[in-house]
């Protein structure tokens, strides 16, 4: 297998506060090759949004990170700000959540993405300029080059996202860190965002790591994925086999509250996400998990990658409408997503 474009060893995220250090990420690995989609994925306050900002460089100064981030060889933990920007946006960008407050408001989002490419390149206002409009097209903006002059509050949700990916793009980076970036957005302008992103591994065999809560985008879009709780990966897979086989009770959980057409119970996790400053031990699952014991809360418990302890016929992995194995309907909800 080639070389990753981008390995994760041994992050953690802290933030120091007057309560005590928030541990938001402890200790997690990733790797992510050319091309290849990685989906993130847990609850709020898992530590999904922490760790990609990690990835990006963007953590505000009072963070503490450790461990080691290698792009393309390189590594970026301990790079100065100076450095860092050299990398950031030409070799590795960011997609945010919310464009409207991630763009500049008194600026037209041509000369954004105009200003974006001459920071990085030496060339001419009029190429940086022909080269957004370029970009504008590819993730479908009508009219680009009249509306490369339009101001940021001019354009919709989803036509800022879209602005937000050509931003990303403009540098053809190696690596595009997405956060959650269909959150806000409808089912409909959802869709078309995902189908760009398929069209950006195509054209660019870029790699993503996409951070969502939403298990359907990983069933569309990623080949891998990664999920998060309470600052560690509980358990990493090829989407599929996690889907259909989950090996942590919490990824069972996941999917358990997912919801379809032929729904007829809602289901919640019990519970809320540990203090990450006085996390449980253990397992740090185990004080919500339906099928632990009391090896969980020791340090000998499975916390990495899977629990062994749980059979796949336990309690846990069957749903609460007529005891069907989850295999089935993570099966069911990758079929249904990509109709």
């Amino acid at each position: 297998m080639a070389d990753p474009v981008l390995a994760v060893r041994g992050l953690t995220v802290t933030f120091p506060g007057s309560a005590g250090d928030v541990r938001a990420v402890r200790g997690i690995d990733y790797e992510l090759q050319r091309g290849e989609v990685l989906g993130i994925v847990g609850e709020s306050g898992s530590g999904k949004s922490a760790s990609a900002t990690a990835v990006t460089g963007l953590l505000p100064a009072s963070a503490v990170v450790d461990g080691s981030i290698r792009l393309d060889g390189e590594e970026l933990i301990g790079l100065d700000d100076a450095r860092m920007a050299k990398v950031r946006g030409k070799r590795i960008a960011m997609v945010f959540q919310d464009p409207l407050s991630a763009l500049t408001p008194v600026y037209t989002v041509g000369d954004q993405l105009s200003e974006a490419v001459r920071i990085h390149n030496d060339v001419s206002r009029q190429a940086a300029r022909e080269r957004s409009v370029e970009l504008l097209k590819l993730v479908g903006i009508p009219h680009a080059s009249e509306r490369a002059d339009a101001f940021p509050h001019e354009f919709s949700g989803g036509m800022r996202q879209r602005i937000m990916i050509a931003l990303a793009l403009v540098l053809r980076p190696a690596v595009v860190v997405a956060d959650e970036p269909t959150t806000a957005l409808d089912v409909l302008v959802e869709a078309q965002i995902l189908r760009i992103i398929a069209d950006l591994r195509r054209n660019f065999d870029t790699a993503l790591l996409l951070i969502t809560h939403n298990l359907g985008i990983v069933a569309e879009a990623c080949d891998r994925v990664a999920v998060m709780y309470a600052g560690q990966i509980v358990e990493e897979g090829d989407a599929r086999d996690v889907f259909s086989e989950p090996a942590h009770p919490y990824t069972r959980e996941l999917l358990r509250s997912t919801i379809s057409l032929d729904t007829t119970e809602l289901h919640s996790i019990p519970g809320a996400p540990p203090n990450l400053i006085t996390p449980p031990t253990g397992c740090r699952f185990h004080p919500r998990c339906l099928d632990a014991m009391s090896v969980c809360a020791t340090p000998a418990a499975p916390t990495r990658r899977s629990c062994e302890l749980v059979p796949w016929n336990s309690s846990s992995s069957r749903n609460s409408s007529g005891g069907r194995p989850l295999a089935i309907r993570a099966s069911r909800l990758t079929r249904e997503i990509s109709a």
